[in-house]
């Protein structure tokens, strides 16, 4: 009898440590059923207040009231969104660490600059979040009340008209770019140490013209300080009604800045597709879009198989540009 105990015992244990093993690994495993079950970090690469923490700020308010569960924004800015994209490829992928992605840091960084991630490989599309379009605008004493004029102007004083950015390589130098290449005229690139500076040297008379924001151009030219001579989307911006495109003097011209919502690469498909349908949800809803459209941004959901063809796309454009940045011996960084 003692002997069958003794050969019993060690069975037992071991059962029971599997038992335990598989519990816990059950634990830890997402489970998109009651995913949510615990508060969700937001990665946002941007500082607070600028165009990318207010659609965050709007889309983690809607989800936190859906599910029940705080979303906590982490704002990690710096290095044109390298740093909080790191972060974010590095965590989890169990649906508990998601970022509201850019432009910038999806696909203009890795083709400018050397960064750690691959966009593609490291991380896990859901959802566009959405397009904001871009205003040009100049110094009310430029001689030049539309964008026909503004070209012609250019081709009468080449390199005399200076263009600004927020900084070599960030996405409004590559507007400046594009509307050179497209228009054929040369313009002095000035960049600057983020949007702010830059906006202010046009309001000063220093900088003929630049391309930023809705949210930070609109108010300064209803003050009459800046005139807007064009949007940069490929239709008008419900934002701004009667500001007409860019592509109305320039066919195909478009440059846009995009927020996606984003997962660490491996995160359950289930889970994916659960975040990816209450984006959804709420731009289509008319109030939410509404919020945005009253911040100078276009609601605009995809599944993650259009916002992986949407990146694809926009790194291949911008990848034409940049090569014609470093032919010309222009700088990215």
């Amino acid at each position: 009898m003692s002997n069958v105990m003794c050969t019993c015992l060690p069975l037992v244990a071991g059962f029971t440590a599997l038992a335990l093993v598989a519990s816990f690994a059950s634990a830890q495993k997402p489970d998109a059923q009651t995913y949510p079950a615990r508060p969700i970090r937001l990665i946002v690469p941007s500082s607070p207040g600028g165009p990318v923490d207010i659609t965050a700020r709007a889309v983690s308010q809607r989800l936190t009231e859906r599910w029940g569960q705080q979303i906590v924004l982490d704002h990690r800015a710096g290095a044109g969104g390298i740093i909080g994209h790191e972060l974010a490829v590095k965590a989890a992928p169990d649906g508990y660490t998601l970022i509201f992605s850019t432009a910038a840091g999806l696909v203009v960084n890795p083709l400018v600059t050397k960064v750690s991630y691959d966009p593609f490989r490291d991380l896990a599309p859901i959802s566009l979040g959405s397009i904001n379009p871009q205003l040009l605008f100049t110094h009310p004493n430029v001689p030049a009340t539309n964008m026909q004029e503004l070209i012609a102007l250019a081709k009468a004083k080449p390199n005399q008209l200076n263009c600004a950015s927020a900084g070599n390589g960030t996405p409004n130098h590559l507007g400046c770019e594009l509307l050179k290449s497209m228009a054929g005229i040369e313009v002095v690139h000035v960049p600057y140490k983020g949007s702010t500076p830059a906006i202010v040297d046009v309001v000063a008379g220093q900088i003929q013209f630049m391309l930023n924001s809705i949210p930070s151009v609109l108010p300064l030219a209803k003050a009459g300080k800046i005139r807007v001579l064009g949007v940069s989307t490929a239709e008008r911006s419900p934002a701004a009604p009667e500001i007409p495109t860019i592509a109305q003097t320039l066919p195909g011209f478009e440059y846009v800045n995009w927020f996606a919502l984003i997962a660490p690469a491996g995160t359950p498909p289930a889970i994916v597709n659960k975040v990816n349908a209450e984006i959804a949800r709420m731009m289509a809803d008319p109030p939410f879009a509404q919020r945005l459209i009253n911040q100078g941004a276009e609601p605009r959901a995809s599944t993650p198989a259009e916002l992986t063809a949407h990146m694809r796309k926009d790194s291949e454009r911008w990848a034409g540009v940049i090569k014609a940045i470093k032919a010309s011996g222009g700088k990215l960084d």
